[in-house]
């Protein structure tokens, strides 16, 4: 018999104890380190995923996964030290269960692997906003880092915006 179910997609389980007032999973495709919080991660795919729900479960599709997802979920009350945070990485036939870094949240992974070992010494000496305390303690800013420098993830483009012609613009006679 078969399920109809693809054996190499990415589950993610989610155990939550505590009430968060925010809660999300991006699968990173592209930084911009001039932003931190959410906004770091400029081109991410965002599975929908339920803040009120106690327990629920995601499928992410396997095929072009993103370099890595990131979940983030902020206490309510907000309180720094207790907000949530799992990095993982898509590999086939791995499994993982623990908490999201506070022993509220508990994660299983099936098909993934978390990605440890990053923090604040992840940023770059000559990081040009080292240091600003918005980006220095936000742990996503600190995860893109560790992504750019370890998984070679690129940064956004900017495009800068067309110029207008300075002064009067003329028009050749005919």
């Amino acid at each position: 018999m078969v399920s109809g179910a693809d054996p190499q997609r990415v589950r993610v389980e989610i155990e939550a104890s505590a009430s968060y007032r925010i809660m999300w999973l991006a699968g990173i495709r592209e930084l911009d380190l001039t932003q931190h919080c959410l906004k770091t991660f400029a081109d991410c795919d965002k599975p929908r995923i339920d803040r009120r729900k106690q327990h629920q479960t995601l499928r992410l599709p396997a095929t072009n996964p993103p370099p890595a997802w990131y979940l983030c979920a902020l206490p309510f009350p907000w309180d720094w030290p207790r907000n949530a945070h799992l990095a993982f990485e898509y590999a086939p036939g791995e499994t993982w269960e623990g908490d999201a870094m506070v022993p509220d949240l508990t994660v299983r992974l099936a098909n993934a692997r978390p990605i440890f070992g990053w923090g604040e010494h992840s940023i770059p000496a000559d990081a040009p906003l080292r240091r600003s305390r918005l980006h220095r303690t936000c742990r996503n800013w600190q995860f893109a880092w560790w992504l750019r420098t370890h998984r070679g993830v690129p940064q956004v483009e900017f495009v800068a915006a067309e110029q207008p012609p300075r002064g009067t613009e003329q028009l050749p006679l005919m």
